[in-house]
């Protein structure tokens, strides 16, 4: 029988067929705003085996070359054949009933965002969210000629015992390599991510429990842009908005205001100490400059009342599209720099630093 205040996250890496699509879809975004700032920008991505589709709307000056775009990501994550993928572009101008609200400063559309912090760790992250996915990330700093780039990783905490569980990490391997290969090299990595956050090491490990994983990527699943919503947010333990953030430039609120909201979330527990844990929601409507609401919620460990934080971010923050995009430099960020491994919790983002 299940214990019952177990909780639990995942992480998926950069060679995560979803992933593979966040990032081409981030990939053009960056080259549009390098050469136009303004550039408005929503690209979806699909792949399956050799086969990459590229859809949605821009308005750029930018002289695209999509085909090129893609095989630099793919080139990046270090997966094989590269020429062999074939790009199909269905890239369009932008809808003019859409720009009519965003060119006068409104929302890109309608939309609700969370942001969330907490002191469990050090970047203000929820811990088995945090160790799920600096696991995936020293997996692959180790860099090892016998592993290849489709991997996941899941956390389960104990927070009755304040200790690791489970830990299971599943990963993509040449064929040649054996199990116990495969589980020598990642318990080592699970030891070593556990120990970096003062956790226990004597937890359940399962590696690979199928036995097996040589085909991986595209060829073992279809990937499209925007499926790992909490994988990119906070992997479960909070609630995550409407809309998946890659692709998208700074004028589409889903991925900017999710960005602010995550920066008021930890200014609140991090900076200003006024809660040990704080969720905080926007809401928007397309063409609408001011949110349409504000929520707080602590979960009863404010230090003061919820409604004078409201006040607090009402008075000290712009958050108008166009106010958030320019208090967080949001026209000069590398965007596939946040595609992988979380959007949150990295401290040379904006949004993070406080």
């Amino acid at each position: 029988m299940l214990k019952r205040n177990l909780f639990t996250s995942e992480q998926v890496s950069e060679g995560h067929p979803d992933k593979i699509c966040d990032q081409i879809s981030d990939a053009i975004l960056d080259a549009c705003l390098e050469v136009d700032k303004d550039s408005r920008v929503a690209v979806e991505t699909l792949i399956k085996n050799y086969y990459i589709v590229v859809a949605g709307e821009i308005t750029t000056k930018a002289k695209l070359e999509v085909e090129k775009i893609v095989k630099s990501v793919l080139t990046r994550i270090n997966l094989k054949d590269v020429d062999k993928y074939q790009v199909t572009n269905y890239l369009f101008c932008q809808s003019p009933d859409i720009a009519m609200g965003v060119d006068t400063g409104g929302a890109g559309d309608q939309g609700i965002m969370f942001g969330y912090a907490c002191n469990e760790t050090k970047e203000g992250m929820p811990l088995a969210f945090s160790i799920a996915t600096k696991a995936l990330i020293n997996l692959k700093d180790l860099n090892h000629p016998k592993l290849c780039p489709d991997a996941k990783s899941q956390v389960t905490i104990d927070y009755d015992k304040n200790r690791i569980d489970t830990f299971l990490i599943s990963t993509q391997h040449l064929e040649s390599v054996s199990l116990d290969e495969v589980k020598e090299i990642v318990t080592e990595v699970m030891i070593k991510t556990a120990l970096e956050y003062n956790m226990n090491t004597d937890f359940k490990k399962l590696i690979n429990p199928t036995g097996r994983f040589v085909i991986g990527g595209s060829h073992g699943d279809a990937g499209v842009t925007g499926r790992k919503i909490v994988a990119d947010t906070y992997g479960g333990y909070a609630k995550c908005g409407g809309g998946a953030f890659s692709g998208k430039d700074p004028t589409k609120v889903d991925r900017s205001v999710a960005y602010m909201a995550r920066h008021l979330a930890k200014d609140i527990v991090m900076k200003q100490k006024w809660a040990d844990k704080c969720e905080l929601q926007l809401s928007y409507a397309i063409g609408v400059k001011e949110p349409v609401s504000i929520n707080i919620n602590c979960f009863n460990t404010a230090k003061i009342k919820e409604d004078e934080i409201i006040d607090y971010v009402i008075k000290k923050y712009d958050l108008t599209p166009q106010g958030i995009i320019t208090y967080l430099n949001l026209k000069n960020i590398k965007y596939i720099e946040t595609t992988c491994y979380g959007h949150f919790g990295k401290n040379y983002l904006t949004w993070e630093k406080i």
